[in-house]
């Protein structure tokens, strides 16, 4: 039988030799082994005990409760296994909506959002800026005067503003699907004014020169992600956008 130190025992579970003579005081997870100097020695049976006493603490019970479960007489080894698989899953499921929580609040920092994240579903059905598209974004422009300008702007805006923000994109998208099923044209008037309602959508969050919008619709070709969110309303969509905006500035 293998008999481990108070010392060495302290070093596997990360506890105080005190806690561990704490615990040996109350009953609670007391040494299986003395030698006849008085030392203490855990066996392997004590050290286990002395997990489940970790996992039911990280559970949040107090130290009596967990010596009253420990020494049910009426529930084996097994039972208190299957207990502490449950706590453990019960625990997990609390630090990964932490998690996500943490994560959202990261994201909405990198964006500049003063939206919650229920907020954030309220209004667009989901989170507005993921965590993918968050990072990618901060690396990608975050030396930019536009991605300053744009946090700027956007710690500015209200539930409201958000809010009216989404109806005005909605519109728009549902017009730009529109034109295209009605045939307009790149370069026809009706054309003309959705291109530039369609800068003016970006220049809600930052300046948006000739340049600048070329450079956008350009992207919604080359990223697939950005022609889906256009094609997934209207096939060809990115494509007519993307021609209808680079008419307007050639104009």
């Amino acid at each position: 039988m293998d008999v481990r130190t108070v010392g060495s025992v302290a070093a596997l579970t990360g506890l105080s030799v005190r806690t561990l003579h704490h615990y040996d005081h109350i009953g609670l997870v007391v040494p299986g082994v003395r030698t006849p100097a008085g030392y203490r020695g855990y066996t392997d049976a004590d050290v286990e005990r002395l997990h489940l006493v970790l996992v039911y603490r990280a559970a949040g019970l107090p130290l009596d409760e967990i010596r009253v479960l420990l020494d049910d007489p009426e529930v084996d080894g097994l039972t208190r296994l299957q207990r502490q698989h449950a706590l453990l899953l019960e625990r997990a499921e609390g630090l990964q909506r932490t998690i996500k929580a943490v994560e959202e609040l990261m994201n909405a920092h990198r964006s500049g959002i003063q939206l919650t994240a229920e907020e954030q579903v309220e209004i667009f059905g989901t989170t507005a800026f993921g965590e993918e598209y968050a990072v990618e974004a901060e690396q990608r422009w975050g030396d930019t005067d536009e991605w300053k300008q744009s946090r700027q702007r956007v710690a500015q805006l209200t539930k409201q503003d958000w809010i009216d923000l989404k109806a005005e994109g909605d519109a728009l998208l549902e017009d730009l699907a529109a034109a295209k099923r009605a045939g307009v044209r790149p370069g026809e008037p009706e054309a003309d004014a959705l291109a530039a309602r369609h800068r003016a959508s970006i220049e809600r969050f930052y300046d948006c020169g000739s340049e600048m919008h070329r450079g956008l619709v350009e992207m919604y070709l080359a990223d697939p992600r950005f022609t889906a969110y256009y094609d997934d309303v209207e096939p060809g969509l990115a494509q007519f956008v993307h021609d209808v905006v680079l008419a307007s500035i050639m104009a």
